[in-house]
């Protein structure tokens, strides 16, 4: 296809907007980049070089045949639509199957680009509800996931009016971490839960850096190592102001005079292992893990809306997280140390990479979401706990077995994207939209 200078610049700056809005929304760096290519190589520019970091995309074109095009653009991370990048992946599929001009291609990109997200209030349910959701999960009571659920709110509120339209990640995330723990003490302290820590930390779920994670996981193992490197930093970072934060909190609490400096010396201390008591029966072993399942759907399904997931696939995200914590909840009854931690991350892969393949989506919109329960949120607050008490061998025993928990994580995503994609599609058998999955192009996932 022979093409002008007008043309070229056009078709380039349509890829380089598809780009942007992936990266933007907490797409994956070799998604961002097979885009541009397809996108560019369809409509007949083949020089193209996109190279793609974290926060920045650098496009260059140019031969004897084309003309020379550079641009580079600075793309801040404003937060996580998937809804956006399962739009962008789609339009991608259409746009080489041969369905749209590079004028349609480019409307309906800005037109993805305005989509608004999830209305306010609905995020600060899902919030209150994930965090109700995450305390049962962990131990908690009904009526600690109540109090739970009231914090989750409380947090989001403080979030989306005050921490992101007004400070910085730094001291949002420790302004959060100290919110919760303050609100948390107070519904303690009025007897409307029974343990603080269980409350804390559903409450702390919303802040957990699930997304970055993964992602940085995901890009790592891609060979994008900068960007991988700096997005796993930025996870660290967060866990870390979290812990700041709820270090503050306690701290905060601990000085106070009356019932408030002995808050942290009555607080239950029971489960903060993870362990089930032994003469627990067979019998209330199965309820309790019909429970945590259970809790673990709505918790995934509730964190889903709050990354933007599309809500057509809200039921497999739930059933992913749900699979995965009952993988987890068997095996640990037979694995030792981190062993249930990688089953249940790889079970949570396999059951996304089929579902992608399914629904002809990216296995992000699944993976980011169903992963969530597994990520060690609990042990950052164990940790930050024993080190606020000066439990310094406590404190690093759990951060020690919070350490092994992400490194599971990491191997098991690691592990079954290594896979061949053709066993997913012929495991998938028939898509449900075009009656026969497509394989896809480029690293292997949808």
């Amino acid at each position: 296809m022979s093409v002008g200078k007008q043309e070229d610049e056009e078709i380039l700056d349509t890829a380089l907007l598809a780009g942007h809005i992936l990266l933007e929304n907490g797409a994956e760096i070799y998604r961002v980049e097979e885009t541009i290519d397809r996108i560019c190589a369809h409509y007949g520019v083949s020089s193209e070089n996109a190279f793609v970091l974290s926060n920045g995309i650098f496009l260059t074109a140019g031969n004897a045949r084309e003309s020379f095009f550079a641009k580079v653009q600075h793309i801040p991370v404003s937060g996580t639509h998937l809804d956006k990048v399962a739009a962008v992946n789609q339009l991608s599929r259409e746009i080489v199957e041969g369905k749209h001009s590079i004028e349609e291609a480019r409307q309906i990109l800005e037109n993805i680009r305005r989509m608004p997200g999830k209305k306010r209030w609905m995020q600060v349910a899902a919030s209150g509800v994930g965090s109700a959701a995450f305390c049962l999960l962990f131990g908690g009571t009904a009526r600690d996931s109540l109090a739970a659920l009231l914090a989750g709110l409380l947090l989001y509120l403080y979030v989306l009016w005050l921490g992101a339209p007004h400070l910085s990640k730094i001291v949002g995330n420790i302004g959060g971490g100290a919110l919760v723990t303050l609100v948390c003490s107070i519904f303690y302290l009025a007897g409307a839960g029974e343990n603080l820590n269980y409350m804390m930390i559903g409450s702390i779920m919303p802040l957990v850096p699930g997304v970055a994670f993964t992602n940085a996981i995901r890009d790592i193992a891609d060979g994008d190592y900068i960007s991988g490197s700096v997005r796993m930093l930025d996870a660290l970072l967060v866990f870390f102001c979290i812990a700041i934060g709820v270090g503050i909190g306690f701290s905060a609490v601990s000085m106070a005079p009356g019932p408030w400096g002995d808050l942290l010396r009555v607080t239950d201390l029971a489960g903060s292992s993870g362990q089930v008591a032994e003469f627990q029966t067979a019998g209330s072993r199965l309820l309790l893990m019909g429970k945590e399942i259970l809790s673990a759907v709505v918790g995934t399904v509730s964190f889903s809306l709050l990354f933007g997931v599309p809500r057509e696939y809200y039921p497999y995200c739930g059933l992913i997280g749900g699979a995965g914590w009952l993988v987890y909840s068997l095996t640990e009854l037979i694995l030792p140390g981190s062993g249930p931690c990688f089953a249940a991350t790889a079970v949570v892969i396999f059951l996304s990479r089929t579902a992608a393949v399914l629904e002809r989506c990216p296995a992000t919109i699944f993976l980011i979401a169903g992963i969530f329960p597994l990520v060690p949120g609990a042990g950052v607050y164990w940790t930050v706990y024993h080190i606020v008490m000066e439990e310094l061998f406590m404190a690093v025993q759990t951060g020690y077995s919070a350490m092994k928990s992400a490194a599971a994580i990491v191997l098991g995503i690691v592990f079954v994207f290594e896979l061949p994609q053709g066993l997913f599609i012929r495991l998938a058998g028939h898509g449900r939209r075009t009656g026969k999955a497509e394989k896809p192009q480029g690293k292997g996932t949808p």
